[in-house]
């Protein structure tokens, strides 16, 4: 007669299991912590609200070394308006820090040190990476340098507001803690690939913290490597989402419920060009359904500057199309 099978694990083999889980996170944090990399960023003075003299913002946050000639991927809200940037490495050195380039709307940021044969770390394909599993993030939070938190990947695709107003998606949910400082830094997996480049907590929450997707990262990256900048499209509309009347849609025949109501126009702007007025619903941009500025963000890629593009509005209750060309949108410059 066979043995039962033991519901409950015994002691050894929970150490056995702290054992592998410990050896796992080492591993992954050895491999990963000397391209880790902290960042002083000298904010422009600006005046005291409290006393009316002139102070300056000094700011810090994490990166890290993803090429070995000295490139470091961080938060754009880590080195934002700064005038100097300071970057340690992991065995003291400090070296003076240059911006590539910057991308508010997804809060990332490329900056360049003077260094050679720099260990660096690979991003992984977010696409593999699953709920549940081992995250690991590598930081400095509030000064405590190469501190280490783990926990789990909490969910994946999350949309997270950017500082700009932008809606980002492909965000990875973890539970690893995170704190002020920790801006920049990786999450890794316990083979210290990275996952995601972490950016922003729930601060009265516990355990709610948010990483950009590596995939994200690797395009985003690339364009500031190759141009300063990514480009996108704009129409020159102030708007907010509105709901359609069912009547309303159903007379139209409108498969959607809701849409964009333009409340302004910049003047000479793609949209004044292309006729469109305050008090106009865009429900349509070419193929693409539009209930909301989100969907109106993510069709707006720099593919559209200078192609026409049909969009479908009300007006007045009647359907109307109309025309636009999207230009470039104006982007902050990032020379400094």
């Amino acid at each position: 007669m066979a043995s039962p099978v033991p519901v409950h694990p015994s002691p050894a083999d929970d150490a056995t299991l702290l054992d592998a889980y410990s050896r796992a996170v080492i591993g992954a944090v050895e491999a990963v912590a000397p391209a880790v990399v902290r960042i002083d960023a000298k904010r422009t003075p600006t005046r005291g609200r409290w006393d009316g003299r002139s102070h300056s913002r000094p700011a810090s946050g994490s990166g890290f070394v993803v090429a070995p000639d000295g490139l470091v991927v961080t938060n754009s809200h880590v080195i934002e308006d700064a005038s100097a940037l300071r970057v340690t490495l992991p065995d003291g050195r400090e070296l003076r820090g240059d911006v590539v380039g910057e991308d508010p709307d997804t809060d990332l940021a490329v900056v360049r040190v003077d260094g050679g044969g720099l260990p660096w770390a690979r991003l992984a394909d977010s696409r593999a990476v699953r709920a549940g599993q081992i995250a690991i993030a590598i930081g400095n939070p509030f000064g405590f340098d190469h501190s280490v938190s783990a926990g789990v990947v909490s969910a994946l695709g999350r949309s997270l507001r950017s500082r700009s107003g932008r809606l980002m998606d492909d965000i990875i949910q973890t539970d690893a803690a995170l704190n002020p400082g920790n801006s920049g830094g990786p999450l890794i997996t316990s083979r210290g690939d990275v996952i995601g480049v972490n950016t922003a907590i729930i601060a009265p929450a516990q355990g709610i913290c948010f990483a950009i997707a590596s995939n994200v990262v690797r395009i985003v990256t690339s364009l500031l490597i190759r141009d300063g900048r990514v480009r996108r499209s704009h129409l020159g509309i102030a708007g907010q989402a509105t709901s359609l009347p069912r009547r309303l849609a159903d007379r139209q025949a409108l498969a959607v419920a809701a849409g964009v109501l333009v409340s302004a126009v910049e003047p000479e702007s793609p949209a004044a060009r292309g006729g469109l007025a305050p008090g106009d619903i865009i429900v349509s941009m070419d193929d693409l359904v539009v209930t909301s500025p989100d969907d109106l963000h993510r069709a707006l890629t720099d593919g559209r500057i200078g192609v026409p593009t049909t969009l479908t509005v009300l007006r007045r209750g009647e359907r109307r199309r109309l025309v636009a060309i999207p230009a470039e949108s104006r982007s902050r410059p990032t020379g400094r």
